[in-house]
């Protein structure tokens, strides 16, 4: 037993990367390494207790965690083999021992030959547990590592001499055991091992996730309260923070006191919260960034469950390695409290062990080295300036916990350039960890821009959660409290969250469940006259005015009548539109300060501002949006310059304001006066074409609130503003004019402007009209059908490919006819999506109907093929290919039709299609007969003895074989003569033997 302690010793050593010798006297001091498995781990207190400081104590928890990951292996190995040597006397356990070179290969490492012991360690990696992943993904990982390790002490055991000079059967049953069940038993063991390390280590409970969550499930916690009490462990004394490391711990703490707003954002005379008092701890997923997918997609987080244990997960990624080799990266929508989370992070972090450094990433210069803008975050906090050596030295052993908020702002203003930060977060971390400054590291980022990023290895991405009911409930409780005196003196009700459940998807982000709050507390009903909820469109203008209006307030300062405060809340709201274009226009969610200035120069003239002082004049844009609650801006310092770009809180407010002013836009053709009492005049639709022929209007969420809108127009104006809207769709379709020339959002060609305009405006004559008509919306086309088809191409091409689905799921449409002219019927989807009305091709070629059955044929299918081909388009590629036996084998029949009566018309092809999948069972027997009629027609005109006939023959003959023991006999006989009445006479002969056949039962023969 001596002797495989010690050649197990080698393994253990080298599977720790030579920290086992440190560690032995945590668990054992008979010196026989299998004893520490025995010893269950004693000691490991005692010597965390003595660690210097929280990254050596990591270092030492590690250590531990890999000592009882080989340990656990070994230990059934030693058990396989005893009993092996029981069983067979004669073989000597010394006989099966490995040297420590040899263990070091065995365990994965290469030989340490002359580039030294410690580097052949290195290259052994166990797996470990970790915060983000589940527990049971850590056993499937350590099944599969020890049964790697298996194949390997196998594969050494048989390049022994004593191998060969076992018995067969020996051999046998220690390869098995080995391989079969010592993986298995290894992490049993393993098991056992880890719990009692959770007894002397709480810190293993948080990295395995093994905790009773019924807790978390239950209770909400504020503020990450108990984040300090967990990190808190015993280490060796030292001297506490001095310097400026103290002062930074004062400042983060500082933060939970503050207010959640300031004075000049709530109203009068309320009593906001503080941080600590307000912050809920919010709900997240997790997970590793392993290059699958991509983080800003939704599907991609469909993998993670939601968690409610943010504080356990904290304190397992700051306690263990991970962090400190690359950051994590915090996701969230605007408004989700990303940043309050890393405020909130870096005040709870204990002193002790902690060196928290925040850097908001907007305040810094872009351009400059992490450790600069570290050294300027720090300066900017505490007013002290320090070089990042130094500062780390003056926190004495705590851990530096770098925290960078808004990533996302660097990437928006700045474009690529700022791609790579993570990497470079990534190299900081190991130059640090290189030079014994091991440090964590955790971003901020809005979830949209996720896919822009390089990620390095290792990164783990955690994605905050929209707050569910029970949390809600709990923000509005401490709210209410706080302003009970403040709704009793204004003789408001408490907000509820019955009140709130209809805007459930806006108060599910905190600031956004903020401003509806300061929206109530102003005095604002959440309900309309009849008590139910406002209509979203009613909501938003209600909540975007109230604001505006307040800010338009602050600058009259009582100057103003109410008419004139009405029309600068107009005129702010407009300007507020035309930022919300910028963004729809570009197509993105935000816009930079410069666009939006050259966007309200182009459309509404260059703006004299006159600084009241020495500073650089305010620009449109930053007057515009500045001071608003709902407008979130994101900056970056480059080259000694502030970049800045604007976004709405929530993507809602701006398709809002898209659609309000396109709205107030059409309108205003009603009041069309022509100069002269003759003739017309074209209509002044510059400013529409100018926003509205970028990008289309037709979200599912902008259709509504454009309907809202108009439908406050009484039934007559609505009908003949409709009939504005068609003729402005005529005119501008004959003008090559661009109204507002330097106003260009984008670059596009001019027909694609036309075909976004055009299609926009039919869009709002649907609005107006719910059902409108092709010969409506083109009254001077000879043939609406014709007259669509030509829009519907160019509307195609106008269209990127999501556009044009988006486009074609809006609608729905229906083929008519009035006597000879060809018309569709048009109108918005309102239900789920259903497979479109079958097409009749008597609509189709304009062939009249007749009492009984008409056929006809058209000779150019390989054109249709080519012409499909030449397009060159997924969606016709995907067609194609599945096409295209049919065009090799049977094209003719793609373009012969039969029809008549009050059947649809339709091609051979679709007919034989149709019998062959819904066949059989599928159709009743009169509609079998009809559609074998059918097919039969086709026969009269087509090529009787070529290549077809021989490819139609095999198919006709499959499918009679499969139908006709659904006749009656003599009907079957009657059926087929019909059918073959036009065929040649061998396929003639063929098909009336086949129904011979059928009707006596007796079995036939090709």
């Amino acid at each position: 037993m001596a002797a495989l302690d010690r050649a197990i010793a080698g393994a253990l050593n080298m599977a720790t990367g030579g920290l086992s010798g440190g560690l032995l006297g945590m668990f054992d001091s008979r010196g026989r390494i299998l004893g520490l498995g025995r010893a269950a781990a004693h000691g490991v207190s005692a010597r965390l207790g003595r660690a210097q400081g929280r990254a050596e104590r990591t270092q030492l928890l590690d250590a531990a965690h890999t000592v009882i990951v080989v340990l656990a292996f070994f230990e059934v190995l030693e058990e396989a083999l005893e009993a092996v040597v029981q069983e067979d006397p004669p073989l000597s356990l010394n006989d099966l021992l490995l040297s420590r070179r040899e263990q070091i290969t065995v365990a994965g490492g290469r030989p340490a030959w002359d580039d030294g012991f410690a580097q052949a360690m290195m290259q052994v990696d166990a797996p470990h547990p970790a915060p983000h992943l589940p527990y049971e993904d850590t056993l499937v990982g350590l099944r599969a590592w020890y049964g790697r390790l298996a194949s390997r002490v196998v594969n050494f055991l048989r390049g022994l001499a004593v191998w060969e000079e076992l018995p067969a059967s020996i051999r046998s049953e220690i390869a098995d055991t080995v391989h079969d069940s010592l993986p298995e038993r290894a992490v049993e063991r393993y098991e056992s091992l880890y719990s009692r390390l959770v007894v002397e280590a709480p810190e293993f409970r948080y990295w395995s996730g093994r905790l009773d969550h019924q807790a978390t499930r239950v209770e909400l916690r504020r503020a990450l309260a108990g984040l300090e009490a967990l990190l808190s462990v015993p280490v060796m004394p030292h001297d506490p923070p001095v310097d400026v490391a103290q002062a930074l711990s004062r400042a983060h703490q500082a933060v939970l006191h503050r207010r959640i707003l300031d004075t000049e954002t709530a109203p009068e005379g309320m009593h906001v919260p503080t941080l600590g008092e307000a912050y809920l701890d919010p709900d997240f997923r997790v997970r590793a960034v392993d290059g699958q997918g991509s983080p800003a997609a939704e599907d991609w987080w469909e993998e993670a469950p939601v968690r409610r244990d943010l504080t356990e997960y904290l304190t397992g990624a700051l306690t263990s390695e991970g962090l400190t080799l690359a950051p994590l990266l915090v996701l969230g929508q605007p408004g989700a409290g990303k940043s309050v989370l890393s405020r909130i992070l870096a005040a709870r972090l204990p002193a002790a062990g902690f060196l928290p450094v925040r850097v908001a990433l907007r305040d810094v210069r872009a351009d400059d080295e992490l450790q600069d803008q570290l050294e300027h975050a720090v300066r900017d906090t505490t007013g002290e300036q320090v070089t990042w050596p130094a500062l780390v030295r003056s926190a004495g052993t705590a851990l530096p916990v770098l925290l960078l908020d808004g990533f996302d702002e660097l990437l928006q203003t700045t474009g690529v350039h700022q791609n790579d930060f993570l990497v470079k977060v990534a190299r900081f971390q190991e130059r640090e960890w290189e030079q014994g400054r091991p440090l964590v590291a955790l971003v901020t980022s809005r979830t949209a821009v996720a896919d822009r990023v390089r990620y390095p290895q290792g990164t783990v991405a955690m994605r905050l959660e929209p707050f569910r009911r029970e949390q809600i409930e709990a923000w509005l409780q401490q709210w209410n409290l706080s302003n009970a005196r403040h709704f009793t003196a204004r003789r408001l009700s408490a907000l509820t969250w019955e009140v709130l459940e209809p805007y459930r998807t806006l108060v599910g982000q905190p600031l956004l469940l903020t401003m509806l709050a300061l929206y109530h507390a102003a005095g604002n009903d959440l309900q309309g006259a009849d008590e139910r909820p406002l209509g979203e469109a009613d909501l938003y203008e209600a909540l975007l005015g109230s604001f505006a209006r307040r800010e338009v307030a602050k600058d009259a300062r009582d100057a103003l009548r109410d008419a004139q405060v009405d029309d600068l809340l107009e005129r702010e709201l407009q300007r507020l539109s035309l930022v919300a274009f910028a963004m729809l226009n570009r197509r993105r969610q935000w816009a930079s300060t410069a666009e939006l200035e050259e966007d309200l120069a182009a459309l509404l003239g260059r703006h004299a501002h006159q600084p009241s002082d020495f500073r650089e004049p305010l620009g449109q844009a930053e007057i515009t949006l500045g001071r608003f609650f709902f407008v979130q801006r994101a900056q970056s310092i480059r080259g000694g310059h502030t970049l800045s770009t604007y976004e709405f809180l929530h993507a809602t407010f701006g398709e809002y304001l898209t659609a309000r002013l396109a709205v107030q836009l059409l309108t205003r053709l009603l009041d069309h006066r022509p100069v002269f009492s003759m003739g017309s005049e074209p209509l002044d639709d510059d400013m529409l074409f100018a926003l509205l022929s970028f990008a289309p209007v037709f979200s599912r969420q902008m259709l509504r609130f454009a309907r809202a809108r108009l439908e406050q127009l009484t039934e007559d104006d609505r009908e003949r503003l409709s009939g504005l809207v068609i003729r402005v769709l005529g005119e501008r379709e004959l003008r090559a004019d661009q109204p507002y020339a330097t106003y260009l959002p984008q670059r596009l060609r001019a027909t694609v402007r036309h075909g976004i305009y055009s299609a926009n405006l039919v869009m709002f004559v649907l609005l107006l009209t719910d059902e409108t008509t092709a010969g409506a919306l083109f009254p001077t086309a000879d043939d609406p059908g014709d007259a669509w088809h030509s829009r519907a191409l160019l509307w195609r091409s106008s269209f990127e490919e999501t556009q044009w689905t988006d486009f074609a799921l809006a609608l729905s449409l229906r083929r008519t006819r009035d006597g000879t002219r060809r018309d569709l019927t048009v109108r918005l989807r309102q239900d789920e999506l259903t497979k479109p009305e079958a097409t009749d091709a008597h609509w189709l070629y304009r062939v009249p109907r007749e009492q009984e059955d008409v056929w006809w044929q058209r000779t150019y299918w390989r054109e249709i093929w080519h012409k499909m081909d030449l397009a060159a388009g997924t969606n016709d590629g995907v067609a194609l290919q599945a096409l295209r036996p049919l065009f090799e084998s049977l094209g003719p029949l793609l373009t012969t039709f039969n029809g008549g009566g009050s059947r649809l018309g339709t091609s051979v092809l679709h007919d034989l299609l149709k019998l062959w999948l819904q066949g059989g069972t599928g159709m009743s027997l009169e509609e079998t007969q009809v559609l074998y009629r059918r097919v039969g027609n086709a026969l009269l005109v087509s090529d009787r003895e070529g290549v077809l006939m021989r490819h139609l023959r095999p198919v006709l003959v499959g499918l009679l074989d499969r139908d006709l023991k659904r006749f009656p006999g003599q009907e079957a006989r009657h059926f087929v003569e019909a059918l073959s009445a036009h065929a040649p006479a061998e396929l003639r002969e063929l098909l009336q033997g086949r129904a011979e056949a059928a009707q006596f039962g007796v079995p036939h023969g090709e």
